[in-house]
């Protein structure tokens, strides 16, 4: 009975060792954060099971796109797009320029281009109306890559806007993201396919394709690009949550730009090689881009995701920081930092930049509330100001930097826009639209009630919340 009750058990320790050194080998190879892999090492030695299907589907992996398929694009892409390249003089201070374009450009091979027009579009009912305007002027194309497109009021306006383009021959191609537009159903594009639209879904969420170890990693993105020449981007979904004409008491709070110009090319190049690689078509590179004089602004596309080693986004941000001498406003929806951009800010806050961050006192996510509201004693003691807007959810992404420096796009202050969502974000060189940012952000300050250095200690239950959600910072 012990020979047999030996046996049995040596087996199964057997079989367990062999799963540990594997799953142990695969995610040191991985050569991430020490600490990180030591944590999931010890989860995964202690939950066979269940700590391999979690680590599957949420551990910490970059994708490794079809190494082919990226080549191809990528080469394709590049070569086309550097014909419609255009420099102009931006009036931000030279060195400024020639830093942060140097690292947007190593990182994620992006050049500074220039956009003949630029315009702040403030919160969804503008931008809808903007967008759909610039719809219905399309001759030769339409694309678009939204994280969300609702099947609401929001959404059936800009796809009934895309349909008649679509029937009257304009190319359009959809793409959405497979958590992001989830509760959208298939047949809502139905009128767009039938009209002679394309449409394709970045990242399923249900069935195999689902399961893959993809799930984690969303296309977080909000791209329209109209005939090479027109271009928007920013935080704005397609969605009721976020127009103030369908919920004026409880729309999200948020800004998107409108541009025109030799941009629209850089942008034109995210939305094909995710397209390609959604889809495995690839359209051709030269029938998308379009000659441009050089224009009055001069701006960087910011293209990011997990399948990047270099982490275009937090690198920049982070440079940005560091680099600030004078001011660095921040908004965001979820403020996770990660440990570099924590020190970063508390860094600038202590040699004197007017750090300030804002974020939503009505949050949509609890747990990155409580997570964000984790730092607050750590960036106050360091002299950061901490603002939380109160009219309704805050979900603005933009960063101002001393005077003729900003960043406005999809990226929230958090893990996952810095590591595994797929974002993109406009670095601006120019003053006049810096200005228009630091409106907003001055308006939007008189709305928002000031966290104070020395405020009461939260509760027993308050402060165990909080760090219980801060331990979900990597995932937030």
């Amino acid at each position: 009975m012990l020979l047999e009750w030996i046996g049995v058990n040596g087996w199964v320790i057997g079989v367990w060792l062999v799963y540990l050194i594997t799953l142990v080998s695969w995610i040191v190879l991985q050569k991430r954060d020490p600490a990180a892999t030591l944590a999931w090492i010890m989860a995964l030695a202690a939950l066979p099971v269940v700590g391999f299907v979690v680590f599957y589907v949420f551990g910490p992996r970059r994708i490794k796109r079809n190494r082919l398929k990226r080549m191809g694009s990528n080469k394709a892409f590049g070569d086309a797009m550097t014909k419609g390249d255009a420099m102009a003089a931006a009036d931000a201070p030279r060195e400024q320029i020639v830093r942060h374009t140097a690292l947007v450009q190593k990182t994620c091979a992006m050049p500074l281009v220039t956009a003949s027009s630029v315009r702040l579009l403030v919160d969804g009912a503008a931008t809808y109306d903007a967008l759909c305007e610039a719809i219905a002027a399309a001759t030769h194309h339409v694309h678009l890559e939204y994280y969300i497109f609702a099947d609401d009021v929001s959404g059936t306006r800009v796809r009934d806007a895309l349909v008649e383009r679509a029937r009257v021959g304009i190319e359009v191609r959809l793409l959405i993201d497979g958590a992001g537009s989830l509760k959208t159903p298939n047949d809502f594009f139905d009128p767009l396919r039938d009209a002679g639209g394309e449409t394709a879904v970045f990242h399923h969420v249900w069935g195999w394709a689902g399961f893959r170890p993809h799930f984690n990693f969303r296309s977080h993105r909000k791209i329209c690009v109209i005939d090479a020449t027109v271009a928007f981007a920013g935080g704005v979904n397609i969605t009721d949550d976020e127009n103030s004409t369908v919920k004026p008491d409880d729309y999200f709070h948020d800004v998107h730009l409108r541009m025109e110009g030799s941009i629209a090319n850089h942008l034109q190049r995210v939305f094909l090689e995710d397209w390609h690689y959604a889809t495995d078509k690839l359209p051709e590179p030269d029938r998308y881009v379009r000659m441009h004089p050089a224009g009055e602004y001069a701006l960087q596309v910011i293209a990011s995701g997990p399948d990047c080693r270099w982490e275009p986004t937090h690198r920049t941000f982070v440079d940005s920081i560091h680099a600030a001498t004078r001011r660095v406003w921040l908004t965001t929806p979820y403020f996770v930092p990660t440990e570099s951009a924590l020190m970063a800010l508390t860094t600038a806050a202590m040699r004197g930049v007017d750090v300030r961050v804002m974020v939503p006192d009505k949050s949509d996510t609890v747990t990155a509330k409580l997570a964000a509201r984790s730092f607050y004693e750590e960036v106050l003691a360091a002299g950061v100001r901490v603002f939380e807007y109160q009219p309704r959810m805050l979900h603005s992404k933009t960063m101002l930097m001393d005077d003729a420096f900003a960043i406005v796009g999809t990226s929230n202050f958090d893990n996952r826009s810095f590591r595994l969502n797929f974002e993109v974000d406009i670095a601006i060189h120019e003053r006049e639209i810096v200005d228009a940012l630091e409106a907003v952000w001055i308006q939007d300050q008189k709305e928002c009630l000031e966290i104070e250095r020395k405020r009461p200690p939260a509760g027993f239950v308050t402060r165990l919340k909080e760090g219980y959600a801060r331990l979900l910072a990597p995932m937030l």
